[in-house]
């Protein structure tokens, strides 16, 4: 994939797959440190030791509508091809952790891509489940909480379209903020 945001766009679909209803997004950059760091955390049904170990190898997944599940496998070729690491850790009932670290400078690292349209895509998908999205580059973090945003709405879904561009453009500022 040519954006990590994408990867983020598929395990957390996963999760979604897997019964989530509060999935965490993090995203955390250092210069000084040269490391950029992606973590979703769900909880959803999670996975058993097997299962876990299974679930790195590109030919095995849970679906039934192919033989093969690349998410996962992409998301720690993409780490590890740049000099990083990868973490999945999972119990079942409980949910599941994936943990991407990047050499942030490397010269085959990804860019990270627009958040903004991930979650857009996410939120159109399925509005049911809530997200907090935390970017920290160096001292600076946005935030952005769906549960914040479900209780200002009263009742008007995440899914409108105009409450979709709002979401949009507000992630979209929010992250080119800290950058600065």
């Amino acid at each position: 994939m040519k954006e990590l945001s994408l990867h983020i766009l598929d395990i957390v679909q996963n999760s979604i797959s897997a019964g989530a209803k509060n999935i965490e997004i993090n995203i955390c950059e250092h210069n000084e440190k040269n490391l950029f760091h992606v973590e979703i955390i769900d909880d959803g049904k999670g996975m058993n030791e097997e299962t876990v170990k299974k679930a790195i190898n590109p030919f095995y997944t849970t679906r039934t509508t192919r033989k093969v599940g690349l998410g996962i496998s992409l998301f720690k070729m993409a780490a590890e091809t740049c000099d990083g690491s990868f973490l999945l850790e999972s119990k079942e009932g409980e949910g599941t952790r994936v943990k991407a670290n990047f050499v942030r400078n490397h010269i085959d690292r990804a860019p990270l891509g627009k958040m903004e349209d991930t979650m857009v895509t996410l939120l159109m998908s399925n509005d049911k489940v809530d997200y907090l999205y935390t970017h920290e580059y160096e001292n600076k973090t946005f935030k952005f909480e769906t549960k914040e945003i479900k209780k200002i709405l009263d009742g008007v879904p995440l899914s409108d379209y105009d409450v979709l561009m709002w979401i949009k453009n507000y992630i979209k500022e929010g992250i080119e903020e800290i950058y600065i």
